[in-house]
């Protein structure tokens, strides 16, 4: 059955390859540096863990209920309200709307990341973070001014997008600060040498692009890709989906980004899973 599935596969992939564009970065630039993706993970601790679990415990209850009275199709928001909020506390509790989330003074990955920061400068290295919180764009900021890192930013508020660019690519910042959606395609950032992805997206095209901001033609240093994970929680999770569709995508259309984020209600539910003790 499986041999068969993969000969249907190749038989489809070969009738249809002279109508897609394949510009897989092995054809195109194949004097592209090296590129080393490592993934960084840490642990919640103390209330930030407790946070987790109980906007989990709350979520996982409404979105049961919602189903039930509505049917799976209906309740997507209502789950991915539920992802935002555990995704947010993964990030750092502060960019929650909620009163209680604000108290809560451990950021077990932005101390991580703050650390990292501190190695990577020392060592020369430019540094671009993406996230798609803006929020959390600005938290991180806040630690670069604390510590004298020289750092640009570019969101969808940033007026003068060329400075901030500019002050990077030929300029003095080591850090580069972006919000996926504003940031993740059309910029070339060939200064830098380190990609860190701050918080997991479902399309993994969408973070691919986002990397090739810096890993492009023009390139002429090894590039190393960062993506931060908080263990056993609705990130770590993602990540395991992501890699799913990359290989279901993969099986077809290689370079192309038809794999949206369409997940069962199976898949959906685990994310709401509890954290392991």
């Amino acid at each position: 059955e499986k041999n068969g599935d993969q000969e249907r596969q190749k038989r489809l992939r070969n009738r249809i390859a002279p109508f897609m564009l394949r510009r897989s970065k092995e054809l195109v630039a194949s004097e592209l540096p090296p590129k080393t993706e490592i993934i960084r993970t840490v642990t919640l601790e103390g209330a930030q863990r407790d946070l987790y679990e109980s906007v989990r415990m709350a979520m996982d209850k409404k979105v049961r209920d919602e189903i039930r009275d509505k049917g799976f199709s209906r309740s997507h928001i209502m789950i991915l309200d539920a992802l935002l909020k555990l995704r947010q506390i993964c990030c750092d509790p502060r960019i929650m709307k909620l009163d209680r989330a604000k108290e809560v003074q451990e950021s077990a990955k932005l101390d991580m990341l703050t650390g990292m920061l501190t190695e990577m400068l020392d060592e020369g290295r430019k540094v671009l973070i993406f996230s798609q919180f803006t929020t959390m764009l600005a938290l991180i900021e806040e630690e670069c001014k604390a510590r004298n890192f020289r750092y640009s930013l570019l969101t969808g508020q940033t007026r003068d997008r060329e400075t901030a660019i500019n002050y990077f690519q030929e300029g003095d910042a080591q850090i580069f600060l972006i919000s996926l959606k504003a940031g993740g395609t059309g910029l070339n950032l060939t200064a830098a040498d380190t990609v860190i992805h701050y918080d997991p997206w479902w399309n993994p095209a969408v973070e691919q692009q986002a990397t090739d901001r810096a890993y492009r033609i023009g390139q002429d240093k090894p590039v190393f890709v960062y993506k931060l994970l908080t263990e056993d929680t609705v990130e770590e999770k993602i990540l395991k989906l992501q890699e799913k569709k990359q290989m279901l995508a993969d099986g077809l259309y290689s370079d192309t980004q038809k794999q949206q984020a369409s997940f069962s209600q199976d898949e959906l539910m685990d994310l709401l899973r509890p954290l392991d003790n």
